[in-house]
């Protein structure tokens, strides 16, 4: 994955060096490491802030932008966007998914090395303590909460409907062959239903795969290009409404899906790969981006 070895160890965590001299983190027990090739800060500025917009967007907003963050980690997503959009006047809400805070205490002890959190470690503190906080910052409003557990778990719940509808979601969870529940069929199905049809949303992740595209377009999703992240040139971008995709997937890509050995969803959470069924490719026909 392009980092040393060996920087310090904690617990489940180690921090590491990057090829290009910058530190992420390294979850032992998943066995894969944060930001892996570009750095926390480069990364999520190329996968998630410049894609999707959130300058721009926030600043068009009358109201409050809301991000879900699927995957807090060590918080170098939200701390990057936060770093991007601190000068503005607005009204922030993210409300941050993940099993533990475990990761996230393991940066703010190594904020230093790391280098994203550039003097949002007090809020990012007092996160571990506090399920919700608020502050003010110049003109900007944030309101911060978090929620513990499994995601698809949560998402399932009758109180995930409550949730404010999301302008923006940061999708960081671990690979498929790591984590299949996460990139399951369902789970996309149930994340689009819960979006506001009125509500322009966009979602970003790191995976270019065919089998997530495809997930993503049976969801309902408009589907295209995201932005080119260190070893990656594209990665992925989604959004319920097409407007939003500049580079959106064409007839092309379709063609090489049918022919993928591997871009048949995953309708159970068990990876494995597969080609496309006559089901699935039935129902890609008839989604409106390729009409």
């Amino acid at each position: 994955m392009g980092c040393n070895a060996r920087v310090t160890m904690h617990s489940d965590y180690q921090l590491v060096r990057l090829a290009n001299g910058a530190f992420s983190i390294r979850d032992r027990a998943a066995g894969e490491t944060f930001h892996p090739v570009i750095g926390p800060r480069a990364e999520a500025e190329a996968l998630y802030v410049r894609p999707l917009r959130v300058r721009d967007r926030l600043r068009c907003e009358s109201g409050e932008f809301v991000i879900w963050d699927v995957g807090l980690g060590g918080a170098a997503n939200i701390a990057t966007v936060l770093r991007a959009v601190q000068d503005l006047h607005g009204r922030l809400r993210i409300i941050s998914f993940d099993r533990t805070l475990e990761g996230l205490r393991f940066a703010l002890n190594h904020a230093q090395d790391l280098d994203y959190f550039a003097g949002w470690e007090e809020v990012c503190s007092a996160l571990l303590e506090h399920s919700s906080v608020s502050v003010v910052r110049s003109a900007l409003e944030l309101a911060w909460e978090r929620h513990l557990g499994d995601f698809p778990v949560l998402l399932g719940r009758p109180e995930a409907a409550a949730w404010p509808k999301p302008h923006a979601i940061l999708f960081d969870a671990f690979s498929p062959a790591r984590n299949p529940d996460m990139w399951t069929a369902s789970l996309f199905a149930r994340l689009h239903g819960l979006l506001d049809p009125g509500r322009p949303c966009m979602l970003a992740t790191y995976s270019r795969s065919t089998m997530l595209r495809v997930s993503l377009l049976l969801a309902g999703f408009h589907v295209g290009i995201g932005g080119a992240t260190g070893e990656k040139e594209e990665t992925t971008i989604a959004a319920n409404t097409g407007a939003l995709i500049d580079r959106p997937l064409d007839r092309r890509w379709l063609g090489r899906a049918r022919r993928s050995r591997s871009a048949e969803p995953l309708w159970t959470p068990c990876y494995r790969q597969a080609p496309l069924s006559t089901e699935s490719w039935d129902r890609l026909l008839a989604h409106p981006q390729f009409r």
